[in-house]
């Protein structure tokens, strides 16, 4: 973010990346609907988080309205930890994959700490 409330040159550039590699990923993926559906899903979620982050950023919303933007970052973030552990704990032996899955538990728990308990 720049001073003047403006999206900074490093999150367009970002932005753009994430769209032409998810454009190309559904180009490549063309004939596997299960596939399409996966980046579009993904791309969804990763930009619907991006518009999120800016909004925490630029809020000036009370404490009860924090709670509610960092409950829509830890669900996002949690669904794109789900989504992409499926994706890659199938490709592991058994035991890397139950890591795998453990982890992104791990991820999800420590995020809602992080955000939620009042230690």
């Amino acid at each position: 973010m720049d001073r003047r409330g403006h999206p900074s040159l490093l999150s367009k550039l970002g932005l753009s990346v994430l769209t032409c590699n998810s454009a190309l990923a559904v180009y490549q993926s063309h004939n596997d609907p299960a596939s399409v559906a996966f980046v579009i899903a993904s791309y969804g979620a990763m930009a619907l988080l991006f518009l999120v982050l800016r909004k925490l950023e630029t809020s000036s919303a009370d404490r009860e309205g924090r709670r509610k933007i960092l409950a829509a970052v830890w669900a996002l973030t949690t669904l794109l930890t789900a989504m992409f552990a499926s994706k890659v704990a199938p490709l592991m032996p058994q035991f890397v994959a139950v890591q795998v899955w453990l982890m992104a538990a791990a991820t999800a728990v420590g995020g809602f700490l992080a955000f939620f308990a009042n230690l």
